[in-house]
């Protein structure tokens, strides 16, 4: 290109994940046939993200205000805290409406391949917020890969040791699935994890 300001900013845009050489260069021209205040708009946002997002003191949660909305809101069961690997996670939760409790999120799963051990998680956070809490139940709401459950299995004996009540989400077929299409574990998984009619 002849620009070295839209080259910089095709150069960037390429680092973004999924984003190619054709698809940056789409997003630059869009950019450029917009608005400048809503360039800036976007801009600023992005600044904003790094500069005054951090994780909330007590779950670990994205946020803007310290301690999060999910913390500090009254209309939450604090006696029930779902463990989830990553903010990502706790969102999806949130999406089905139908959780009513708070969270603890991990920033990650124990992965010794990655050199990801308890040390480097929320763990220890964790383990304090049930020792001054009047925690009941703690969820155990990590990815169900062998990582996931490797890290839902360590975080539970802990968690178990403290009186606390260690559940973990049930698996199975998804709705409009067909047997012949579901792999083995998870058919193994949603015949374990059967309820009664």
């Amino acid at each position: 290109m002849a620009s070295v300001v839209l080259d910089r900013l095709v150069s960037q845009l390429e680092k973004l994940p999924g984003i190619g050489p054709r698809s940056a260069e789409r997003i630059a021209f869009y950019l450029l046939r917009e608005s400048t205040e809503q360039a800036c708009e976007l801009a600023e946002a992005i600044r904003d993200l790094k500069l005054k997002l951090r994780h909330c003191s007590v779950c670990f949660n994205l946020t803007d205000e310290d301690p999060c909305t999910i913390c500090q809101s009254p209309k939450r069961d604090h006696s029930v805290i779902c463990v989830v690997e990553q903010p990502k996670d706790l969102a999806i939760v949130e999406a089905t409406g139908v959780y009513n409790g708070v969270y603890h999120i991990l920033l990650g799963r124990l992965s010794p391949m990655e050199g990801i051990g308890p040390e480097q998680l929320t763990i220890d956070r964790l383990v304090e917020r049930i020792k001054v809490g009047d925690i009941k139940e703690v969820i155990m709401a990590t990815n169900p890969t062998l990582e996931g459950d490797g890290t839902a299995m360590y975080v539970g004996e802990i968690v178990s040791g403290l009186g606390v009540k260690v559940t973990r989400l049930a698996r199975g077929l998804a709705i409009g699935s067909q047997l012949e299409y579901t792999s083995k574990a998870t058919l193994a998984d949603a015949i374990s994890e059967r309820k009664k009619l």
